[in-house]
């Protein structure tokens, strides 16, 4: 397992990217689904910033909040979402539509249902282009988009321009994603589980792209996964997400040898370890995700937690500081005597 190095701090100690007490609802028919209940990070240039948890946790309805991207019923109901310093929640629609793409850029988990089956795979990466460098003329807009191709490890890039999605590989059809969210040279990209639906040697692949792409061109990356070995191979700091919470937050290191919260350890006890000489057996997590229409008052994981206490289900504990930069909030740690600092989000505007 091949952890990363921390990367160079920020320009002018400004992050990139700073989501605080996020929250967003859905309203349905049998009520608020609370999808995102406070969640507070931030993304520094040239920084991968992984956001781990099980399906349903918020993961990419966070993601889709960022890019302006939420539908009915669907809806930002709180906190704040800055990127250098401006506040994106109150971009108008034509701002939101240069920020989307030429600043930051968001791929997909299924090339398939993101690339559109009747236009070819240049005039999808030739459009992406001039919606937002309108002065590129149709020349030079092919020859941009056939070199990312190229940089993106898609051979004979020219033939490729001439084909249409269904004519190309799963794992071509991701290059051409990436391809076209890096087409603008956005300084942030948001991957919403990219290798999902690929066999585990294309994601091999995909992933190394990820990499030296974002060392080549410096931008900070949101990655979103359930997978914790993209994790590890990926990301400088990881989010861990549950019932629309953040629950631990830090460093790489400090998540994988050092977890502060059960629900962190129950993930990577239930990981398959190729170093693992003894052949133990996994552990799932036992239980089910909480209901969002009525989440509990207390902890979300508490339900599944076999540490639970009394204090558990009634009240959501505070962060408590494990480490620079290494945080969780559990009844567990509060009682080690560690410092605290408020959980924010729901419990803050709803008592």
């Amino acid at each position: 397992m091949r952890l990363q190095q921390t990367p160079a701090p920020p320009p002018e100690g400004r992050p990139l990217l700073e989501v605080r007490d996020l929250r967003v609802s859905f309203f349905t028919p049998a009520g608020e689904v609370r999808a995102v209940r406070g969640i507070t990070y931030q993304v520094d240039y040239g920084e991968v910033v992984g956001i781990v948890g099980e399906s349903g946790s918020g993961k990419s309805v966070e993601a889709y909040a960022i890019m302006g991207l939420l539908q009915p019923p669907g809806r930002v109901v709180g906190g704040a979402v800055t990127f250098e310093g401006e506040d994106v929640l109150a971009f108008s629609p034509r701002a939101l539509t240069t920020f989307r793409g030429g600043r930051a850029a968001m791929i997909f988990q299924n090339p398939m249902t993101s690339l559109n089956p009747v236009y070819s795979v240049g005039e999808q990466l030739m459009e992406a282009l001039r919606a937002h460098q309108k002065a590129a003329s149709r020349r030079e807009a092919a020859q941009r988009a056939a070199g990312m191709l190229e940089r993106v490890g898609i051979h004979n890039p020219e033939r490729r321009m001439r084909q249409y999605p269904h004519e190309l590989s799963g794992g071509m059809r991701q290059r051409v994603m990436i391809a076209m969210g890096l087409i603008c040279h956005p300084k942030l990209l948001i991957a919403d589980e990219p290798t999902t639906a690929l066999d585990v040697t294309i994601q091999a692949q995909i992933l190394e792209l990820m990499k030296d792409l974002q060392r080549q061109t410096g931008m900070g990356i949101l990655f979103i996964t359930h997978n914790l070995g993209v994790v590890a191979e990926l990301c400088h700091k990881v989010c861990v997400m549950y019932a629309g919470k953040l629950v631990e937050q830090g460093a790489v290191d400090d998540i994988f040898y050092r977890p502060g919260h059960p629900y962190t350890e129950g993930l990577l006890r239930s990981m398959p370890r190729l170093d693992d000489q003894e052949r133990r057996r996994l552990i799932p997590i036992q239980g089910t995700p909480v209901d969002l229409l009525d989440p509990p008052a207390g902890c979300p994981f508490a339900p599944r937690c076999p540490h639970a206490m009394e204090v558990c289900l009634g009240r959501m504990p505070p962060y408590v500081e494990l480490g620079p930069g290494h945080r969780s909030a559990c009844w567990l740690r509060v009682r080690e005597g560690l410092s605290t600092s408020p959980a924010g989000g729901e419990e803050a505007s709803h008592g």
